[in-house]
């Protein structure tokens, strides 16, 4: 029996422009684009609909497992209560980043993160879940155990993403000492000896793991035809590095340098929308308003508010010239999809699957109303 559900008087945010119309949806895919209200259907008061968003990078699902420290909720409801998050903040499909190799700030293990893993892949299977979930492995190529706990996921094909990343002093996202020892020392309350000390061994393990884990993950993604994803770039050396191991998406670079290496190279680059809102970032590094205002800027990634994502689509045009809604409504839909491949979704488009968000703003802050997956409603 065929299912179809038609949306009437709504601003339809199409690729390149908007359209006051109707969208039919059948059998979970659009089926129909028309500009002009329908005879019958369910009348969206002139409420714009946007394709549902894609997220890259969120490592929201880790706060809900281990919300305090030595604190561990049920994986299942860990996952159940970031998926409902994500849902109804408009993200239809996201990539749960997971971290692959334990630094010293980590609480949680190995085994915590397959755990997390399974949880998700048995909610799959359950059809619990609201949004399309897929894994994006976050790989901390300075960990001595990276290459153990990237070994956990060998044959998993939900991985669709991995990050290559090193978050040692004077490497790349710290270049600045000051920052780093801003973030660190306060997070871990170190003294200034220990923080000396805690600095040589992760400078130490950067010097001699990274250069090895990076080349066997690289070489391992490329057979297994998932994406690979550079981390806080901040020279063209880095770039270059990049583009050697087969690199397409660069994700935070640090400096306006290295975001135009990466964009002439062809990469696509990645922010965070809670760099646009803030209107910096919060490590000091580039500006995403920036990028975007001289064509540099990609896509956008909640990162580490869910909210932040389709919140930056409705307010970057309002702070960089020259860029429209459907424009920013890309950054969080079209592009990511494309970029790890998933060209079914990410676009309003007839054929396309009906991935869809009903939006009022109000007070220029974008309310989700109502969120369709497959033309079903899951917010």
């Amino acid at each position: 029996m065929t299912a179809e559900t038609v949306l009437t008087n709504a601003r339809i945010v199409l690729a390149d422009e908007i359209v006051e119309g109707s969208l039919v949806l059948r059998d979970g895919f659009i089926a129909g684009i028309y500009a002009g209200a329908a005879r019958s259907g369910e009348d969206m008061g002139g409420d714009y609909i946007i394709p549902g968003l894609v997220e890259l990078h969120t490592d929201h699902l880790e706060g809900h497992y281990a919300p305090r420290p030595k604190v561990r909720w049920n994986p299942i409801a860990a996952v159940l209560a970031h998926d409902a998050q994500v849902a109804t903040a408009g993200i239809t499909t996201v990539l749960d980043a997971l971290r692959v190799g334990m630094d010293e700030d980590a609480d949680l293990t190995s085994d915590d993160i397959r755990k997390l893993a399974d949880a998700i892949e048995d909610s799959v299977r359950e059809d619990r879940l609201r949004a399309d979930h897929f894994l994006h492995l976050r790989c901390e190529v300075s960990a001595p155990d990276c290459l153990r706990a990237f070994a956990n996921f060998d044959g998993d094909e939900r991985v669709k993403l991995a990050s290559l990343m090193d978050h040692a002093p004077g490497q790349r996202q710290f270049v600045n000492l000051e920052t780093y020892a801003y973030y660190y020392q306060r997070k871990l309350k170190l003294t200034d000896r220990d923080f000396k000390l805690f600095c040589e061994k992760r400078m130490s393990e950067s010097a001699q793991n990274s250069g090895p884990n990076r080349v066997a993950i690289s070489a391992a993604c490329n057979e297994r035809g998932i994406v690979l994803a550079s981390h806080d770039d901040a020279t063209p050396g880095h770039v270059d590095e990049a583009i050697e191991q087969g690199v397409r998406v660069a994700e935070f670079p640090t400096t306006l340098e290295a975001a135009k290496a990466s964009k002439a190279a062809g990469l696509g680059v990645l922010m965070g929308a809670p760099n646009v809102m803030r209107g910096a970032s919060h490590s000091g590094n580039v500006s995403a308003r920036t990028l975007a205002g001289d064509g540099l800027l990609d896509i956008l990634s909640s990162d580490y508010i869910p909210f932040s994502l389709i919140q930056s689509a409705f307010f970057l045009g309002d702070v960089v010239d020259g860029i429209s809604l459907p424009q920013a409504v890309a950054m969080v839909s079209k592009n990511p999809a494309e970029a790890i491949g998933l060209t079914d979704r990410g676009v309003i488009e007839t054929g396309r699957r009906a991935d869809l968000v009903r939006v009022r703003v109000d007070d220029h802050v974008p309310v989700v109303r109502t969120v369709w997956r497959q033309g079903s409603r899951v917010a």
